[in-house]
């Protein structure tokens, strides 16, 4: 048995003789797994790390791979080992292969913001939720394979047939931008290597061993694409759990771990049961709870931590009571415990359950942090710099040219942008081409064309630099020449220029960073923005003392010593749908109780769960009724065992008292 491993972890680091599918319990230790069997495949087993990959889906989890896999290997051992998301591998085949996928080298990668704004022009409307719509049934139609023409054939309303002849011209759109979507870096490259020999064979001859994490919450794209580099060969380890399996909703479909059997009929399953985060009343509860899902491969957590304290479950009057009642139980339990603020978290179903939830919060004085904010890079700032740098990247990138070309304002208003747009729609050509042609002088007066051209002129010249100089001097420079620093302080009052110009200091300085630990020009590493969701400013790993906000779908993957899970009612967890096509049905009402599985798996030693008798909605207080989950969890059948709630005594109560007043004295 490898050191630190159970028999069922040992096994799954073992086993290389083909395809093995591990299902990995929460709490069970599937990252020391996939880090143990990359340490294995190198050091035992010959494998060249530049001929393994390990995927995930977010760049934190690839991160915290790639750093425990390092910790194992020695010297040269890890070099060219690939840890990445699946749209970092995704880029990483279409910059090697842009050719092939009819794209030039510097093709662009729009983000949301962009393509709402796409979207938008080619719909012709204003209305955000329509706009919205369409993007999300974009996107699901492209994660499940279907082109513009299939997506027209079967559509069954007017509205989706709408949606699907825009899809076309959408597409239409993106090609001659040479740019793609963020669902364009799996779909693209599943498609050629779907239909280029060529270029499947060099990929599965390069990347020889594949670990698949959080297999479950894969796509039919991001399926086909793994399937597609394991080849015949289907030398690969892929990790997930059925009971955990929450992401439908963007196109996910827990059917892959079913068609993993039926594609390799030689799978090997291993079960990882035993939970190394959770107390035995959490894992019998969550066990009891999940048992309602019909299962896929049946399992039961199991663990040694002893039973633990009993889950308390609390009804409220209402949710401003709840919220109220929350922080005051949250005060208390700290002080009796000694704990830290940041032991706790409190989840929920929502983000609208949030606010309220702040409130009391700031009320009480308890430090808190929201998860799922504002990415450094959704910055206004951020974006207005970044779109200068896509345009160095790829000068057919309307969209950017737009945002640079206006910000900071240069004389250069919408009337001008139209004009230059229907002449460069005429003749098939970029805006940023068409400032050039000598036909764009009788569409638009003299001194638009030589403020368009002056631009344009700049922007050739630094990208003419931008491939031979520091990507810091560069950006200062740019900073410089279009007082942007000047213009923040004109838009905004001080203290919001301060903020502003601060974020784009720390965005200079982390781009000059890491292009001389990379030895990237600033071409290289405009292109790896795109994929940033947010610039990490603690490396050393360190958070806050503060209670974590979060929704159970941000929670996911994540551990706290105490939970409250607020909001258990129905209608809410489970939530009954938006009138949008997403009913309870029974395969929504399955992957409510697993994201509630998901909640109650969140606590290592103590747990909460509230839910109200009325709620307000709409200005008006609605009775609710305890989620049908709570009952789910036969908390009952838990009453014989010993209960491990800590007991203070009085010394211990006293000294703890002293502690906290000489904290509120300060």
């Amino acid at each position: 048995m490898s050191v630190g491993l159970n028999k069922a972890q040992s096994e799954a680091v073992n086993y290389v003789d083909g395809p093995c599918l591990v299902l990995a319990g929460a709490g069970s230790g599937k990252t020391r797994v996939i880090t143990q069997k990359i340490a294995h495949l190198i050091q035992n087993k010959g494998v060249s790390a530049k001929n393994i990959a390990a995927v995930t889906f977010t760049n934190k989890a690839a991160k915290e791979m790639e750093e425990r896999a390092a910790k194992l290997l020695h010297g040269n051992e890890g070099k060219g080992l690939l840890v990445c998301t699946f749209h970092s591998l995704g880029i990483r085949i279409l910059r090697e292969e842009h050719k092939h996928a009819g794209l030039k080298a510097r093709f662009s990668i729009l983000d949301a913001t962009d393509t709402y704004g796409l979207v938008q022009q080619l719909y012709g409307t204003t209305d955000k939720q329509l706009i919205r719509k369409a993007q999300s049934v974009i996107s699901l139609w492209k994660n499940g394979l279907i082109d513009p023409d299939t997506a027209l054939a079967q559509a069954t309303t007017e509205d989706e047939g709408q949606i699907a002849r825009l899809y076309k011209s959408y597409e239409a759109t993106l090609a001659a931008y040479q740019a793609v979507d963020f669902d364009d870096l799996i779909l693209k490259p599943t498609r050629l290597l779907a239909s280029n020999d060529e270029v499947r064979n060099r990929w599965q001859n390069r990347l020889r061993y594949l670990l698949v994490d959080e297999v479950q919450d894969t796509n039919a794209c991001q399926y086909d694409l793994l399937r597609l580099i394991a080849g015949p060969r289907a030398m690969f380890t892929a990790v997930g759990d059925d009971d955990q399996a929450i992401y439908a909703w963007r196109g996910a479909t827990i059917e892959n771990l079913r068609q993993l059997t039926e594609d390799y009929p030689q799978l090997k399953v291993i079960k990882l049961e035993q939970n190394y985060r959770s107390t035995l009343r959490i894992l019998q509860a969550a066990n009891r709870l999940i048992e309602n899902n019909p299962k896929l491969f049946p399992k039961t957590l199991w663990s040694d931590h002893g039973p633990g304290e009993p889950i308390v479950i609390s009804p409220m009057a209402d949710d401003e009571h709840e919220a109220e009642q929350v922080a005051m139980m949250l005060s208390g339990h700290r002080f009796e415990r000694r704990a830290k603020y940041g032991d706790y978290a409190i989840l929920y179903r929502s983000n609208f359950q949030a606010r309220i939830l702040e409130q009391a919060l700031r009320r009480q004085k308890i430090p808190y942090i929201l998860s799922g904010g504002q990415s450094f890079f959704e910055r206004a700032e951020i974006k207005d710099v970044i779109a200068y740098l896509r345009l160095l990247v790829n000068q057919d990138d309307d969209p950017a040219f737009i945002r640079a070309v206006t910000t900071p304002k240069r004389g250069i208003g919408q009337k001008t942008l139209e004009a230059l747009g229907t002449y460069a729609g005429t003749r098939g050509v970029s805006l940023f081409e068409a400032l050039f042609e000598t036909g764009a002088e009788s569409h638009l007066n003299a001194g638009m064309v030589d403020a368009l051209r002056t631009f344009g002129t700049f922007i050739n010249k630094l990208e003419y630099r931008a491939q031979r100089e520091p990507a810091r001097d560069l950006l200062n420079e740019l900073l410089s020449t279009i007082k942007y620093e000047e213009w923040l302080y004109e838009q905004q009052d001080e203290r919001g220029a301060q903020a502003k110009w601060q974020n784009v200091l720390d965005f200079v300085k982390w781009m000059g960073d890491k292009g001389e630990e990379e030895g990237s020009t600033l071409l290289d590493l405009t292109q790896k923005v795109a994929l940033m969701t947010m610039l990490d400013r603690q490396d050393d790993g360190t958070r806050p003392d503060a209670v974590q906000l979060s929704t159970l779908h941000a929670a996911k993957g994540l551990e706290f010593p105490h939970v409250f899970l607020i909001g258990c009612e129905e209608s809410i967890l489970p939530s009954f749908g938006d009138g949008e096509g997403r009913e309870l049905t029974d395969d929504r009402l399955e992957e409510e109780r697993r994201l509630m599985y998901v909640g109650v798996t969140r606590a290592q030693r103590s747990l909460n769960i509230t839910w109200c008798r009325k709620r307000k909605k709409a200005r008006e207080l609605v009775s609710c009724f305890p989620s049908r989950f709570i009952k789910e969890l036969q908390l009952e059948t838990d009453k014989d065992l010993p209960d491990d709630t800590p007991k203070m005594s009085p010394k211990d109560r006293l000294s703890a008292l002293k502690g906290l007043l000489t904290k509120v004295a300060t």
